[in-house]
């Protein structure tokens, strides 16, 4: 058979043409990050109560990870965290990594990786850490880190001087005082007018106006998405309170001599008692944070339906994730800083084009995204980052590739398969995590444990000097 060889030439000429349309498909990833959120609020992982269907919704398309850990309980070193692929407490400078000044100018971040691998990346509100209201409320960058991002955007909104009703939950025995007060604490507004008033409302609508546009530029793109709710001040349209009445909102259990053996420190400070709130007040907290979940969730829903009618859902890995978790009541602790389960985990979300919705058990931690999804998108995991590649998971939810994941607040949490270990240096907790998930049985103090305790002290001390560090008074 003769072949001619303007046929080979043309034939090579299209497979040279439909390698470079493939090459020009890379997955875009839409990142999507919630500011203070408990996994425990989110129906996917059994809430009953609040209401969160477009999260729910992402969370039966991928994979949703029941053991995922935030490598710190506080927002800026948390972020700054994944951000850079660090530990927390890899800089012996500064004890916390909490952004470029500690990592170094020669450290690319998540984002910026991208950028430099022919990606366009942008942000939208809160990614690296911003003050809530100090920064969100006049619009300021807060902690941004500008070689990340093509482009980026604040959301500046009026926080608690939002107009509509307002209350202050704490630190007020004896009954209610009127009018929202700022800063990190239990203050709360049922809000008049619609999501536009809020920085949220602002960043879901950029969210959609950016995905309609990326669809003609003919590129990748790396697009983060910063909600700042459920942080305080508790914010959110008045229509987002009314499914939750005060009657309908359950406290966690009140288990009598619960913190016989739960030491009273820094870490463990932050209690109903010390808060002054009653039992009125700790419900009316739990229904201005459901109510705030539910805005966040209904905005969220915005920026993913954006994907579907833009046609680019099929061509993007969507996350999903916070940065820490945080406390509503359990143990009578509120919001995050311990390093308990409620504060130290966080939910995670990883939907892949093609690949199979699952559940994954097996341990993972927050730092693990960025060489995660470098390689999911073809890009090579810098050498220098400290996360592992967890792909492998979203293949097979059997996978193991951690045994332990390290947190840090107030303390390190090293959390196994079966055991929580908290340790405080002179103190600490550990719990079995099969017979006693929920943490009401402090053992550290049980000779029956103390080899289990030993090995897992020496586990933390391997662990902390693998990374780089192995000082538990680091400085904070």
């Amino acid at each position: 058979m003769k072949i001619r060889i303007p046929f080979v030439l043309g034939l090579v000429a299209a497979l040279l043409s439909l390698a470079g349309t493939i090459e020009a498909k890379k997955l875009n990833v839409l990142f999507i990050i919630s500011d203070d959120l408990t996994s425990t609020a989110l129906g996917c992982y059994g809430n009953r109560v609040c209401r969160t269907p477009n999260i729910d919704k992402l969370a039966i398309q991928g994979t949703r990870f029941t053991r995922a850990y935030c490598q710190a309980t506080f927002c800026g070193p948390s972020r700054a965290s994944f951000m850079f692929g660090y530990y927390p407490y890899a800089s012996k400078a500064s004890g916390y990594t909490s952004g470029r000044k500690e990592v170094g100018e020669d450290k690319d971040s998540w984002a910026q990786h991208f950028k430099k691998n022919g990606y366009h990346s942008a942000r939208i509100s809160k990614v690296f850490h911003m003050g809530v209201p100090t920064d969100i409320g006049p619009g300021r960058d807060g902690a941004d880190d500008p070689a990340s991002w093509n482009e980026a955007y604040n959301s500046p909104g009026p926080e608690s001087k939002t107009p509509g009703f307002g209350e202050t939950l704490q630190d007020n025995p004896g009954g209610i005082k009127k009018g929202a007060a700022g800063g990190n604490r239990f203050s709360t507004v049922e809000a008049n007018g619609d999501h536009l008033v809020h920085s949220d409302g602002k960043t879901a609508e950029k969210a959609v106006e950016l995905i309609h546009r990326y669809k003609d530029i003919n590129k990748p793109f790396f697009l983060a998405v910063g909600f700042v709710r459920p942080h305080v001040p508790l914010v959110a349209p008045q229509k987002y309170f009314d499914p939750y009445p005060l009657n309908k909102i359950v406290l966690p259990p009140k288990i009598p001599g619960d913190w016989d053996d739960i030491p009273m420190n820094s870490a463990n400070r932050r209690t109903s008692a010390k808060w002054q709130m009653d039992l009125t007040q700790q419900k009316k907290v739990v229904r201005a944070y459901y109510a705030s979940v539910s805005f966040m969730d209904a905005m969220v829903g915005k920026v993913l339906k954006a994907l579907e009618e833009t046609g680019q859902r099929d061509d993007t890995i969507v996350i999903f994730t916070s940065d820490h978790g945080y406390h509503l009541g359990e143990h009578d602790l509120w919001m995050k800083v311990s390093i308990h389960e409620e504060s130290a985990k966080v939910p995670l979300i990883i939907c892949v084009p093609g690949k199979n919705p699952a559940i994954c058990h097996s341990l993972a931690e927050l730092i693990d995204l960025y060489p995660t999804v470098s390689k999911l998108c073809g890009l090579k995991i810098p050498g220098n980052i400290q996360g592992k590649d967890i792909s492998a998971m979203l293949d097979d939810p059997a996978v193991k590739v951690r045994d332990a994941a390290l947190s840090s607040g107030k303390g390190r949490l090293l959390r196994t398969e079966n055991w929580a270990f908290l340790d405080y240096g002179k103190d600490g907790e550990l719990y079995d995590m099969e017979k006693d998930p929920r943490q009401y049985i402090n053992l550290i103090n049980d000779p029956g444990y103390a080899k289990t305790l030993a090995d897992l002290r020496a586990k933390l001390k391997a662990q902390l000097s693998e990374i780089g560090k192995n000082d538990l008074g680091a400085k904070r």
